[in-house]
C-alpha cells in the first residue's frame, strides 16, 4: 500500500508524543489537586465545567463522567455563558474552566464575572501564569511540551491530558464517596454494562417457562414437557419441588440413539442428577459464569431450596449480557 509506512509512523509518533505527555502529568499531581478534590467532595453544589472550542468537548466528557460517578455536573460553553448562560451557576456551585492558554478573550471575560459571583474557580490549564491560572483558587496542571500535530496548532496532546486529570479527579470522587458497583448501576440502568450490574437470574427466568417432571414420568412426558418449555430441558423434581435432576433434548437424543424400545423408560433412567443450580436472586453474570465454567447452556434455578424455574445462555444472550 502506498504511504503505509508514513502512517504506520505518523501514528505511533502521535501515540508516543501523548504517552509521553500524560506519563508526565503524574509529577504534577500535588497538594492542590488534593485540595481542589477535597474541596468538591465537601460541596453543597454542583460542578460546572466550561471551556471554548476543543476544550469545551473535554468538559462536556468530563461532565458525564463525573455524573455517572456521583458528582452532580453541568455544562456551561464559555461563550455562551457570557451572552446569558451565566445563571447555570448556583451559589455553592464550583466552577472548572478548561484552557490550554488560560488566555483567550472568552475566558478572560468569563473569570472575573465567576470570581465575582464568589464561587471556587477550578483551573484545568497547560499554562500556570496565564490569566485563568492566576485567577483561579486551585490549578489542575495539565502541562504538555508539544501538540501531536506536526503544525503545533490541533489540540491534541492538550486535550488528552485536560481529559486524563478530569478523569482522575472523577475517580479520587468516587473513592472518597465509597461509591459501589450498586450506586454505580443506579445511574445506568440502560444497556448491557446497567444489566451486568443489576440484573438478576430471576428477572429471566420468571418470565420463561417452568417445565417439570418428576422421577417416574414417562419419556413421553418429558418430551411434551421439553417442548413446551421451549428451553431445551426440564427439571426432574420430587414431591416437595427439590430439584433432583435435569434431562436436556441432548438426554433425549442420546437416549433415542441407545435405545430400541423406550416404553418401559422414566425421567430418573435419563437424567442427570444433581445439576448445576443457581438461587433466584443472584446475579445475571454469576449464571453466566456457571454456565461458561460448566459448558452448559440452561441453568437450574431454585429458590430457598425450591424448584423456580430455568435459565437459558439465550436469555443472557439477549440481555445483552454475553
Amino acid at each position: 500500500m502506498k504511504y503505509k509506512d508514513s502512517i504506520i509512523s505518523a501514528a505511533k509518533q502521535t501515540i508516543e508524543t501523548e504517552y509521553n505527555a500524560i506519563k508526565n502529568l503524574i509529577s504534577l499531581i500535588d497538594d492542590e489537586f488534593a485540595e481542589a478534590v477535597s474541596y468538591i467532595y465537601n460541596s453543597n453544589g454542583r460542578v460546572v465545567v466550561t471551556g471554548i472550542g476543543k476544550s469545551a468537548n473535554i468538559a462536556t466528557k468530563i461532565v458525564a463522567t463525573l455524573n455517572s460517578t456521583g458528582t452532580p455536573a453541568i455544562f456551561m460553553h464559555a461563550a455562551d455563558a457570557i451572552h446569558g448562560d451565566l445563571g447555570i451557576i448556583q451559589e455553592h456551585d464550583t466552577v472548572i474552566c478548561i484552557s490550554k492558554s488560560g488566555n483567550t478573550p472568552e475566558i478572560k471575560v468569563l473569570v472575573p464575572l465567576i470570581k465575582n459571583s464568589e464561587n471556587k474557580l477550578i483551573a484545568i490549564t497547560s499554562n500556570r501564569e496565564s490569566f485563568l491560572g492566576t485567577q483561579a483558587d486551585y490549578v489542575l496542571h495539565a502541562y504538555v511540551e508539544k501538540e501531536a500535530c506536526p503544525n503545533g496548532l490541533a489540540p491534541t496532546t492538550s486535550t488528552t491530558a485536560q481529559l486524563v486529570l478530569g478523569d482522575a479527579l472523577a475517580i479520587c470522587l468516587l473513592e472518597l464517596r465509597g461509591f459501589s458497583s450498586k450506586d454505580f448501576a443506579k445511574y445506568h440502568p440502560g444497556g448491557a454494562l446497567g444489566k451486568k450490574l443489576y440484573l438478576r437470574v430471576n428477572d429471566m427466568s420468571s418470565v420463561n417457562q417452568k417445565p417439570k417432571v418428576f422421577a417416574d414420568s414417562s419419556v413421553k412426558d418429558v418430551i411434551v414437557e421439553i417442548s413446551k418449555g421451549m428451553l431445551g430441558a426440564t427439571a426432574v423434581i420430587n414431591d416437595a419441588e427439590e430439584i433432583i435432576g435435569v434431562i436436556t433434548d441432548g438426554d433425549i437424543r442420546r437416549m433415542l440413539s441407545n435405545n430400541d424400545f423406550i416404553g418401559n423408560l422414566t425421567a430418573k433412567d435419563i437424567m442427570s442428577s444433581n445439576p448445576k443450580r443457581i438461587e433466584n436472586d443472584a446475579m445475571a453474570v454469576e449464571a453466566l459464569e456457571v454456565m461458561e465454567d460448566n459448558g452448559i447452556s440452561q441453568l437450574m434455578v431454585e429458590a430457598q431450596g425450591k424448584y423456580a424455574g430455568i435459565v437459558h445462555l439465550h436469555d443472557l444472550v439477549k440481555e445483552g449480557i454475553l
